[in-house]
């Protein structure tokens, strides 16, 4: 088998494609032939020992992957060789096989690419987690999305919509401007690569402005930095802020903000949730799913490598050049 390594710490260009021995199926799992991987933020943290889980080395990146069973474990029920299956892995993704708990993996429809639904649990499973479950859009509320061009943030823009919310794209290009207002959103803003107080101000002014005049009812905030105070003063009466990500540093924020307007700053930590509540996340992958079979959610994959390529990916994910999602594939 293929995978593609982290061998040391660092970045991309530290990633070894190397040759391991052929798995065998182990008891409770499947043996899964990968045929495309989806690419994310937290890949390019944690070869860099920068985020939450350190695993020792050597190990693959990758944390959702599609392809094909090739081999049923001991006590798996449910499944059988060739059926076409998801999976969220820690990591280890970047790979041409992988086992996985039987337990993890979701059966996808027969029309759904294998491209698709390796773009598709990670994204939306956040950002329908964070609108539903953490935030409880309503529908006519507003919902403002900073950094709406990338994966969660594309996936939030269809959601809300589907939803029934009014949905606001912040972003920091026109071409990412444009690529939001094709997937629905009603509003959007491009904001300046760097901001002082002025700039803060006259952001959040802007923010409200898109609102309707009356704030934001929800903030999803996958950006950080210098971005989450504006859009926190730019928070309607009980507003609520979801703390999504953090690609541009960790903010300060003034408390004193939250006890003005009654808002709320929600934490989003999908993967935590995921494992704590099973049932939840059953209920809302069914949702997901039939939400995709109506034609109102579907990834925007707007790059696709060969795995061996996987550097060239997390690149592009890393120079935040990134407009919906990114996938690795290896064929058939």
């Amino acid at each position: 088998m293929k995978a593609m390594l982290s061998t040391q710490i660092g970045g991309p260009e530290t990633l070894v494609w190397s040759d391991l021995p052929d798995p065998e199926v182990k008891k409770g799992h499947l043996l899964v032939g990968v045929r495309a991987a989806g690419v994310n933020f937290p890949d390019t943290l944690i070869i860099r020992d920068m985020y939450q889980m350190k695993p020792p080395r050597p190990f693959a990146p990758g944390g959702e992957i599609a392809g094909e069973v090739l081999a049923v474990g001991d006590g798996v029920n449910g499944f059988s060789v060739g059926d076409r299956v998801l999976a969220l892995t820690a990591h280890g993704g970047f790979v041409s096989h992988i086992n996985i708990p039987a337990a993890s993996a979701v059966k996808i429809p027969d029309d759904m690419p294998y491209e698709d639904a390796a773009c598709f649990i990670f994204t939306y499973g956040t950002s329908h987690h964070a609108l539903k479950d953490r935030a409880h859009l309503k529908p006519g509320e507003s919902l403002l999305i900073l950094g709406a061009a990338g994966g969660v943030g594309a996936a939030a823009i269809e959601l809300g919509k589907a939803a029934g919310a009014k949905v606001i794209a912040a972003v920091s290009s026109e071409e990412k401007a444009e690529f939001c207002r094709q997937l629905g959103a009603d509003e959007t803003i491009v904001y300046p690569t760097t901001l002082d107080r002025d700039a803060q101000r006259m952001l959040s002014a802007e923010f409200k402005r898109l609102s309707g005049g009356e704030g934001v009812d929800v903030v999803y905030d996958a950006v950080g930095g210098d971005y989450a105070e504006p859009a926190i003063r730019a928070l309607a009466w009980t507003g609520r802020f979801l703390v999504v990500g953090f690609p541009a540093g960790i903010p300060k924020i003034p408390l004193n903000l939250t006890l003005l307007k009654g808002s709320q700053i929600v934490g989003v930590f999908w993967g935590a949730a995921v494992f704590r509540d099973p049932k939840g996340h059953e209920e809302n992958s069914s949702e997901l799913f039939s939400l995709y079979s109506e034609g109102k959610i579907r990834p925007r994959i707007t790059a696709a490598y060969p795995m061996d390529q996987a550097a060239d990916a997390l690149r592009l994910i890393e120079d935040r050049k990134v407009m919906g999602k990114v996938v690795l594939t290896i064929p058939a």
